[in-house]
């Protein structure tokens, strides 16, 4: 059975509201759930939270029509700090909830993720203030949640099912200190592989190394590893 979630209505800093559980708005709640960030799983179909709630069995969830927005008002959807708009179609629906989430009386959301089908879609949904538009051929909806909950994740290869490699922005802790100041691989598990600025990066940087604000690092190791590195 669907757990209801008790919705207080303030804006909470890391909370997330998915609207559209589909594969791929299932895949931004999977990513998000497992992270550990607090999400409100939205659509107008009850079934459309069975497969989802098959690996990820404690989120919560609203049965709403998404074009009604004292529903979406009532569901808790425009009390959270960023919503996705995962509605493939049809495409007034998915534009019709982008516009309510942000700007609707009262709305709190502070930043909304539209997923589009196509160019046209794309322009439409900017137009009623989307902050961002995605298209899932693009970014797979677990890559979004990666990045929902780590900023500064760039991009990630897998290696194999525990190991991979992430190039991230450096994070503010790493900033000014130098990788021998940092020894990753003592403290993090994970081994540098290059460092520096987007467009120079240094491969195999040496120890002496120190971190700037902006730039890159490319780090390999166990997810396990890379997930506990610092976040933007």
């Amino acid at each position: 059975m669907t757990q209801w979630w008790p919705w207080q209505p303030d804006v909470r800093p890391s909370s997330f509201a998915v609207i559209g559980i589909g594969r791929f708005g299932g895949a931004v709640c999977e990513e998000l759930l497992n992270a550990g960030a607090e999400v409100l799983a939205i659509d107008s179909n009850q079934r459309a939270f069975e497969e989802l709630r098959q690996v990820c069995p404690g989120f919560e969830a609203r049965v709403v029509d998404c074009t009604d927005e004292e529903a979406l008002r009532a569901s808790g959807a425009m009390d959270v700090d960023t919503v996705v708009v995962a509605i493939k179609e049809p495409l007034e629906v998915s534009i019709t909830a982008t516009l309510i989430v942000k700007e609707g009386r009262d709305s709190q959301v502070r930043q909304v993720i539209a997923r589009a089908t196509s160019t046209l879609h794309e322009r439409m949904l900017q137009r009623v203030g989307a902050d961002r538009v995605v298209f899932p051929s693009r970014m797979q909806g677990s890559r979004l949640g990666r990045e929902l909950v780590r900023p500064n994740l760039l991009e990630r290869l897998r290696l194999d099912d525990s190991n991979g490699i992430e190039e991230i922005t450096v994070p503010p802790a790493f900033v000014g200190q130098s990788l021998r100041d940092l020894n990753l691989r003592r403290n993090y598990q994970v081994t540098v592989l290059a460092a520096g600025p987007a467009n120079r990066l240094t491969f195999n940087p040496p120890a002496s190394t120190v971190l700037g604000q902006g730039e890159l690092l490319v780090v390999m190791g166990s997810y396990k590893a890379l997930e506990a590195l610092p976040s933007a």
